[in-house]
């Protein structure tokens, strides 16, 4: 668990379930997905369907809950991309749309990119987006992330063509940033 004022990460407990349900499930169409991969089908499901599959959120490393005073706001992850060559990609999604453009997205990559580095034997972290998200491309350039990769016009949502954004940080550019700066 990590605490950053009224910031709290923490893996997901059985009694966020409800609350998470409700933002990231419920609806037919939340305004989350309207940044978070768009392109990819979402299909609401029954809060009874979700428990069923609660072992995929419940107490685990690779996921956990973004919490404000006490409150279930998003969770932050990270899968493996190519394990045997350590190759791991982490994911945000802050699902209240009143917590947005607050800096919490940035506070929150910052604390797990952390806790990443430390707990597992990384040399990169990174994540990718879409062009139609500029909110999550800055807070990549503004932890010191690099655009790696930019594969063009292969994202389609609405009727517009998007490109693929690959960001990533090195171990040793991250720990020159934190150790040179009080600011990430």
């Amino acid at each position: 668990m990590y605490q950053d004022k009224e910031l709290t990460l923490r893996p997901i407990m059985e009694e966020d379930l409800y609350r998470l349900w409700t933002l990231a499930f419920k609806e037919e169409a939340p305004e989350w997905k309207k940044w978070d991969a768009p392109y990819y089908p979402y299909k609401p499901i029954s809060y009874e369907d979700f428990l069923t599959k609660k072992e995929q959120y419940v107490d685990r490393d690779d996921r956990w809950s973004i919490i404000v005073n006490e409150k279930l706001i998003g969770i932050i992850g990270y899968y493996w991309e190519h394990e045997p060559s350590r190759w791991l990609e982490m994911g945000i999604v802050i699902y209240d749309p009143n917590y947005w453009s607050g800096g919490y997205g940035t506070r929150v990559i910052k604390i797990w990119m952390d806790h990443l580095f430390k707990a597992l034997p990384l040399v990169r972290v990174g994540y990718t987006t879409w062009s139609g998200n500029e909110r999550m491309i800055k807070v990549g350039e503004k932890l010191g992330m690099t655009m790696e990769g930019r594969m063009r016009k292969c994202r389609y949502y609405n009727g517009v063509y998007y490109d693929s954004i690959r960001m990533g940080i090195l171990r040793e550019e991250w720990e020159a940033l934190r150790a040179g700066s009080k600011s990430i």
